[in-house]
């Protein structure tokens, strides 16, 4: 193999790094929220030890790079995703650089950024993974470097408390974290019992447990309420579903870009076979510090619905050993500096994975009118994903109108909250709708429904007795006021309906109605 100098591997990950960088910036700044991205902004709005669905560290996120939400428009709030991936990026390639080489590590680089999981929904999006993912990075990067040793020289010492640190930082970002001590556990156990007799081990475990503290803290508060919570999706369906299994592996498969899980697989079977040119103690890390997660939440996917991010973590590491295989592969043929810097792999990856972003990003902008459901009115654009994260601006012209034609009417008054019976898609109209017209929202609903708003009402003040309000019902996501508030209400009036429109067609609407009279008996979501 002619093998590129140095000065052109590091050329091509500063390139790597700027165009996907742009990239990111020019999607964050044209995609409104999603459903998820903008419920987690309540996470900095209403700062906390933790919340009810996941750690606080994204609410932290948002809050550091938007400057306590000085700056709220979507870059700005999605700031943090933009500059851990560039972290991310180069971090995975100083991984591979360490087990292998400078082209090991590039490959990962791209490997990582073809990734959708790790490149859109963790490393554009602001989620939970955003910062799960770069800390998990962090952490394996520096257990890497300490947990093969035997003699516990102070430099490995030290990289062993910044793997511990790291992980504490997983945890406070998602409870997916602790899984990065399950790969410790098991290394140590099998293949370097060594560390159980070094007080940097339990050390380093009081250092990331340490992390677990303002969440044990916030539950103790609120009765172990997100434990309760996540402890119900786990065992509260547990007949054999084959289906859901197969769902899971689909969901996967797409979330890591189908010719990334190909090179995944390849690798493993290369690495199973004893043909994978990297050190063993390497592999051993790499294939613990994935496996836990991977076992756990594939393995519930067989009872239960499970989402196909959990399992993102799981593929980190192994990016890094397809990388290594690809550079084998790769290695054995005679090529050009240029075709080893960008080979047919690693470009089969990457121009697949910004192919489906470009088209994505044009549907959801672009496609005339919705590929949903338009049988019945109530239920129009339903079933169309892109919708998800396009009309909101519409929606809120429509209704500031709507707004200021009842006061000058007098038909409501101008302080009348706006109620929702669902977080989705109640947090985007706190957001797009509520939040630039000085409105409040209120969210009524079992806690499951309504999550963190249980606690957001609280602090923003509940409906008094003989308050009106509004609410607003979007046909993608039709909830009928008459189903959820009919008993709480002297009256629901429908009042006027706003047209969605994309390129020019009929997307969805947007149902406004009226709610007179409430008579104070709201359910308590904590006693459902």
């Amino acid at each position: 193999m002619n093998t590129p100098s140095e000065r052109d591997i590091y050329k091509a990950l500063y390139t790597l790094i700027i165009i996907t960088t742009f990239i990111r910036i020019f999607i964050a700044s044209t995609l409104e929220f999603s459903v998820d991205e903008v419920y987690y902004w309540t996470y900095a709005l209403y700062p906390d030890l933790s919340h009810f669905d996941h750690p606080p560290m994204v609410g932290f996120v948002i809050q550091l790079f938007s400057l306590n939400l000085l700056f709220d428009g979507e870059l700005a709030i999605r700031l943090g995703a933009i500059v851990f991936s560039v972290i991310n990026t180069y971090t995975i390639f100083s991984i591979g650089k360490y087990i292998k080489n400078s082209l090991t590590g590039l490959y990962a680089a791209f490997l990582l950024n073809a990734s959708v999981y790790c490149s859109v929904l963790a490393g554009n999006f602001i989620i939970p993974d955003t910062p799960q993912l770069l800390f998990w990075l962090l952490s394996l990067k520096f257990l890497l470097k300490s947990l093969p040793e035997t003699r516990r020289t102070k430099r490995v010492r030290v990289q062993f408390l910044l793997g511990c640190f790291f992980a504490g930082f997983a945890v406070l970002s998602k409870y997916h974290g602790v899984f990065i001590w399950a790969g410790i556990g098991l290394f140590v156990l099998f293949y370097n019992r060594s560390w159980l007799t070094s007080a940097t081990f339990y050390t380093g475990g009081l250092i990331s447990a340490s992390f677990g503290i303002p969440i044990i803290l916030w539950n103790i508060q609120n009765n172990w309420i997100s434990f309760n919570f996540h402890g119900d999706r786990v065992a509260n369906e547990m007949s054999l579903r084959p289906d859901y299994l197969f769902t899971e592996l689909i969901g996967q498969i797409a979330y890591n870009n189908p010719i990334n899980y190909v090179f995944i697989i390849l690798a493993l079977i290369a690495l199973f076979g004893k043909k994978l040119s990297v050190g063993t103690v390497y592999q051993k890390i790499l294939i613990l510090n994935s496996l836990p997660i991977w076992i756990v939440f594939t393995s519930f996917s067989l009872f239960r619905q499970t989402l196909p991010h959990w399992t993102g973590p799981a593929f980190t590491p192994l990016i890094l050993i397809a990388a290594v295989y690809m550079y084998d592969k790769i290695s054995v043929t005679k090529s050009q500096k240029e075709s080893v810097i960008f080979p047919g792999m690693v470009k089969s990856s990457v121009y697949l994975m910004y192919t489906l972003l470009a088209a994505a990003w044009l549907l959801i902008n672009f496609y005339p009118g919705t590929f949903g459901k338009k049988e019945v009115i109530s239920k129009y654009g339903d079933t169309d994903f892109t919708l998800d994260m396009y009309g909101w601006d519409q929606i809120k012209a429509g209704f500031e109108d709507i707004l200021n034609k009842d006061i000058r009417q007098s038909k409501m008054p101008p302080d009348a909250a706006i109620i929702s019976p669902k977080y989705f898609p109640g947090t985007e109209i706190d957001y797009y709708i509520a939040r630039p017209l000085n409105k409040k929202v209120l969210q009524y609903g079992t806690l499951s429904n309504i999550h963190k708003y249980a606690w957001i009402n609280k602090a923003r003040g509940d409906l008094q007795v003989g308050d009106d309000a509004y609410m607003i019902s979007t046909s993608n996501w039709y909830k009928n006021p008459f189903d959820y508030y009919s008993n709480n209400f002297q009256k629901i009036i429908p009042s006027d309906t706003i047209q969605v429109h994309r390129s020019g067609k009929l997307a969805y609407l947007a149902f406004i109605y009226q709610l007179k009279g409430y008579k104070g008996n709201m359910p308590d979501p904590f006693m459902n």
